[in-house]
């Protein structure tokens, strides 16, 4: 599957509103990220753990008809066909993830725990994505989003947006934020064709986080 036949695939909310000949702006699915850096017993950096939570409108569609027993209510196993379809599609977008470790780039092992979960009208994804090859690291920096901007990742702001889980004494976590775009940018964006990918060349979309240890 191309990415872009992924990112099409994800955004059933793009196909819904083409269907019935609505104006959809840039971007088309909006994902609110939390990030968990997590260590193994001898201090090598082992995987991270995300936590996607996608906007209302996304969960209200891609969840129609998953109520199986009809009791009003989602739940993990409910999802859990959903869950696996994402997670195997995620390296063709190449987990819309970049990692390094002492500035050199890694590559990623098969994803695994996955999980789904429905509450307040939001659909969570949650997943552990091992790096291919577990090192110690004197610097490790993460960046999630989609360069494309089809899909607007925001790791959000709260003490708990990155965090790190039994890493060695005097691990410190830092959280970079790109400036949110002007008006000018996001009026262009909304009245792109809503069929292509946007124009984000010189545009900073993407968050990045970075785990210092001594």
């Amino acid at each position: 599957m191309t990415r872009r036949a992924y990112l099409t695939a994800l955004s059933g909310f793009l196909l819904a509103a083409l269907a019935v000949g609505q104006a959809v702006a840039h971007p088309h699915v909006f994902v609110d990220a939390k990030a968990e850096i997590v260590f193994a017993p001898d201090g090598s950096i082992q995987a991270i753990r995300h936590r996607w939570s996608f906007d209302e409108a996304y969960s209200a569609y891609i969840t129609q008809g998953l109520d199986k027993n009809g009791d009003g209510k989602l739940t993990s196993d409910e999802l859990a066909e959903l869950a696996k379809i994402n997670v195997e599609l995620l390296p063709d977008v190449e987990f819309f993830t970049a990692a390094k470790l002492n500035g050199r780039k890694q590559e990623f092992g098969t994803p695994g725990e996955q999980v789904m979960s429905y509450e307040d009208k939001i659909l969570t994804l949650t997943f552990t994505l091992p790096l291919k090859t577990p090192a110690k690291a004197r610097s490790f920096g993460i960046e999630i989003g989609d360069p494309t901007y089809f899909v607007a990742f925001t790791i959000v702001d709260a003490p708990d947006a990155v965090v790190i889980k039994d890493a060695p004494q005097g691990c410190v976590v830092r959280v970079n934020r790109p400036p949110k775009l002007d008006d000018a940018t996001q009026k262009r964006l909304a009245e792109a064709d809503i069929t292509a990918m946007p124009d984000v060349s010189g545009l900073e979309i993407t968050t990045r986080a970075l785990v210092a240890c001594p």
